[in-house]
C-alpha cells in the first residue's frame, strides 16, 4: 500500500486547523464563511484519519526505543504493545489512503433514477415496480426524498418506464453503482402452468447537475406539445399539456405528460433533460482522460448484467463482485445497505491497488 508521507499528513492537519481558526473569526464575510464550512466538512474525517497514522507512528518510535531497555519486564510489555500497534497500522493507513482517494465530484449530488422494463412483458413491467418500491424504501431509510418525475404504467401493475429524482446526502454516492440490467428469476403471477421465467428491467442513476454546470441554449431545443395520452375516461386530457422536448444537438429526447400543466410538465422534462445531458458530459471527459478506467464495479454500463433477484432460492447475487445474500425479501423491502457498501468497498480497493500500481 502507498505509505503517505509525514509532510503530507501534517499538511493535512495544518489546513485543518488553518480552516477552524478561519471559522471562529468574528468578521468573516458569509460568502467566505460559506466555502470555509465546506472546505473544512471536507478535509476534517480527512485530518482524523492521518491524525491517527501519525499517532500510531509516534508510539512505535517510543516503543521501539523502550524495547531495548535494559530491564526486561519493560523489555516484554514494549514489545508488545509495539505488537498490537503494528497489526493496526495498515488498517490506519489504508483508512487514510481510502480518504485520500480522487471524490467523484457528483458524490454528493442529488440523482435521477430511471427504471425501465426490459425482456419480459407484463412480468418485466411488474419487476420495474418491484425495484422501484425497493429503491423508494431505501430511500426511506435514509432519510432521502424521492420525487416521482414520470411513470408509464403496465395494464397489469408495475411499470414500463418510471423516472424519480432522489434528494439527500450523499445520494449518488451510494446509488451510483445501481445502473446496469437487473434480472429477476420467478414463476409470473400470469403462469399457470408454474414455469419459472426469467425477465429484466434496466436502471440508470444519473447525478443531478445545478443549473450552472450544464448550459443549454434555448435555440438548441425543439419544443412540442401535444394532448397526453392516458388509460381512458377521465385520464385524458382535453388540453395541449404534454411536452417533448428535443436537444438537436445531442438528439436526446424527452417527454412529459404526468402533469395537468403545461409548465409543469416542461420543467420537469427540462431537468430529466440537464440531468442526461451532464452525465454525457461526464461520460466524454472520463473517456477523454489519459488512461481512464471502467472499474469492475463502477463503469455505469447499463447494457451489463449487474445482479441476478432469484425467487425459488431466496437469493440475490450481484455478479461484478461475486456476492450471494439469501435475505431477497428484505432487500427487495429496501434493505439494500449491505450490497450497496460491499459495491462501495470494492471499488476503494480497487482505485487503491490501481494506485499502488500506478507508484510502483
Amino acid at each position: 500500500m502507498t505509505r503517505i508521507s509525514a509532510e503530507r499528513i501534517a499538511a493535512i492537519e495544518a489546513r485543518r486547523d488553518e480552516l477552524q481558526a478561519m471559522l471562529a473569526t468574528a468578521d468573516l464575510p458569509p460568502d467566505r464563511f460559506v466555502a470555509a464550512s465546506k472546505e473544512y466538512a471536507e478535509i476534517e474525517p480527512v485530518a482524523a484519519a492521518a491524525g491517527e497514522v501519525r499517532r500510531l507512528r509516534a508510539e512505535i518510535v517510543v516503543l521501539g526505543e523502550m524495547a531495548q531497555d535494559p530491564d526486561s519486564d519493560i523489555r516484554q510489555m514494549a514489545s508488545e504493545e509495539l505488537a498490537d500497534i503494528n497489526a493496526r497500522m495498515p488498517e490506519a493507513e489504508r483508512a487514510l489512503a481510502i480518504r485520500l482517494l480522487p471524490r467523484d465530484a457528483a458524490d454528493e449530488r442529488p440523482a435521477m433514477l430511471e427504471i425501465r422494463a426490459g425482456t419480459g412483458g407484463d412480468e418485466a413491467a411488474l419487476f420495474a415496480g418491484d425495484l422501484f418500491r425497493m429503491y423508494s424504501r431505501y430511500a426511506e431509510t435514509r432519510g432521502w426524498r424521492i420525487e416521482l418525475i414520470s411513470a408509464n404504467a403496465s395494464d397489469i401493475g408495475g411499470y414500463k418506464e418510471v423516472v424519480a429524482s432522489v434528494t439527500g446526502q450523499g445520494v449518488f454516492a451510494r446509488l451510483k453503482f445501481e445502473s446496469g440490467v437487473h434480472r429477476v428469476q420467478r414463476v409470473p403471477v400470469t403462469e399457470s402452468g408454474g414455469r419459472i421465467h426469467t425477465s429484466a428491467a434496466t436502471v440508470a442513476v444519473l447525478p443531478e447537475p445545478e443549473e450552472v454546470d450544464v448550459h443549454i441554449d434555448d435555440k438548441d431545443l425543439r419544443i412540442d406539445v401535444f394532448r397526453a395520452s392516458g388509460s381512458g375516461g377521465q385520464h385524458v386530457n382535453t388540453t395541449d399539456s404534454a411536452v417533448r422536448i428535443t436537444h438537436l444537438p445531442s438528439g436526446l429526447v424527452v417527454s412529459q405528460q404526468d402533469e395537468k400543466s403545461q409548465h409543469k410538465n416542461k420543467a420537469k422534462a427540462m431537468k430529466v433533460l440537464r440531468a442526461r445531458l451532464y452525465e454525457l458530459e461526464r461520460e466524454r471527459v472520463a473517456s477523454a482522460q489519459a488512461g481512464a478506467r471502467k472499474s469492475m464495479v463502477g463503469s455505469g454500463d447499463r447494457s451489463e448484467r449487474i445482479r441476478t433477484y432469484n425467487f425459488p432460492q431466496g437469493r440475490v447475487t450481484d455478479h461484478r463482485i461475486n456476492l450471494t445474500l439469501h435475505r431477497l425479501p428484505e432487500i427487495l423491502e429496501g434493505q439494500l445497505d449491505e450490497l450497496i457498501s460491499t459495491l462501495i468497498a470494492e471499488d476503494q480497493a480497487e482505485r487503491l491497488a490501481n494506485l499502488d500500481a500506478g507508484n510502483g
